[in-house]
């Protein structure tokens, strides 16, 4: 059992006199734990965005940029990836708000507020990545099927779409698995919190 179970355990059997004085320290317990989690969410966006772009140094993309060039989608390549690392750095940016508003707050319904706000930011983020990832395969796997479609069969066509389609479900999956291990633990926690001061406010 935790500390903060204990002080509930300990306010949910007090005097009802004493109750505002002891929910105010639980309510300031579950702010710290909630900014604590917050903190760790950016700090992971930041760690994933510094990783997953690092591999650039390692990967050798010359052939994939000149596929790119080959089926016509060199610039939809460039322009797009512009524009993602745009959203991502937007994404990072209210991360970090999140955690210096939610360490600031002085009010329960600002708090659960802000929580949920946390939460919708993590799955915006996430359905982003996964998002445009998806587009990206779809995208090229019709620019390949169009540069090639005088030498494709129909059945070769269907094959290349239903091939595209299991790879991108198998990489939307492995990533989801990934992105559940990485914020789904501390959403959970950040659920969980929100709960307590729900229930907190309704007994003041």
């Amino acid at each position: 059992m935790d500390l903060l179970e204990k002080y509930k355990k300990t306010w949910e059997n007090q005097p009802e006199d004493t109750h505002k004085v002891t929910s105010v320290e639980i309510y300031k317990m579950t702010q710290l734990r909630s900014s604590s989690i917050v903190k760790w969410i950016f700090i992971i966006g930041i760690l994933e965005f510094v990783v997953l772009n690092s591999m650039y140094f390692f990967l050798d993309m010359e052939d994939a940029y000149a596929e790119y060039e080959k089926i016509g989608l060199i610039n939809f390549v460039y322009y797009s990836q512009i524009l993602a690392y745009l959203i991502l750095f937007y994404f990072l940016v209210m991360f970090y708000k999140n955690y210096k508003s939610i360490s600031t707050i002085d009010s329960t319904k600002k708090l659960m507020k802000k929580i949920l706000k946390t939460r919708k930011t993590v799955r915006n983020y996430v359905l982003f990545n996964l998002g445009y990832i998806a587009l990206l395969m779809i995208i090229v796997m019709v620019a390949e099927i169009n540069f090639k479609i005088e030498d494709l069969n129909t059945k070769q066509i269907f094959l290349i779409i239903l091939l595209t389609l299991v790879v991108t479900l198998v990489i939307l999956g492995v990533l989801w698995l990934f992105y559940q291990l990485l914020y789904g633990i501390l959403l959970k926690k950040l659920n969980r919190n929100y709960k307590e001061l729900a229930k907190l406010d309704e007994t003041n």
